[in-house]
């Protein structure tokens, strides 16, 4: 949770990518449970960076509990799909932090949240393309079994020190 002057912020939790990344392990494919494997692990990166900033600033993060997220997909594409709409929600509340700091006239705030504009735009290309693919492929069996091997070479770089 961030308080910023009147204003609330809860943003979601990246468990969801975690408990995708479950389900893609329990029905065998590993490129998937990969893929979402690191989306976890970035996503958690960015909640760190939002903190330090928060800390470097005298704010205090709040840490609530984490909600229930869901647990199954019936197939990749209704995944991603949620993968799409999840990033949608986060890049709405940026937006709307960084709008907030311009009427504060808050230069600092709106220097930091660039990286995450910037960053929101390449997560919501990320995910449309993967949707897109999968909409080519449908069912066919191949087509998922090479995207799985395609998604399986992603690797985990971690955020810079700053």
């Amino acid at each position: 949770m961030l308080n910023y002057g009147r204003h609330t912020f809860t943003f979601p939790c990246p468990y969801l990518y975690l408990s995708m990344s479950v389900n893609f392990s329990v029905k065998g494919q590993p490129g998937f449970a990969n893929w979402m494997s690191i989306q976890f692990k970035e996503e958690q990166d960015h909640a760190m960076k939002f903190i330090n900033y928060l800390l470097s600033r005298g704010g205090t993060p709040l840490l609530k509990p984490i909600e229930e997220v869901k647990t199954e997909w019936a197939t990749p594409l209704e995944a991603f799909e949620d993968t799409l709409e999840y990033e949608q929600k986060v890049t709405a509340m940026i937006n709307e932090l960084y709008s907030i700091a311009l009427e504060e006239k808050d230069y600092a705030t709106q220097s930091m949240l660039k990286w995450f504009i910037d960053e929101q735009v390449e997560e919501e290309e990320t995910a449309q393309g993967i949707i897109d693919a999968l909409k080519m492929i449908k069912d066919n069996g191949f087509g998922i079994y090479t995207l799985d091997k395609e998604l399986a070479s992603r690797t985990y770089t971690p955020l810079a020190a700053e």
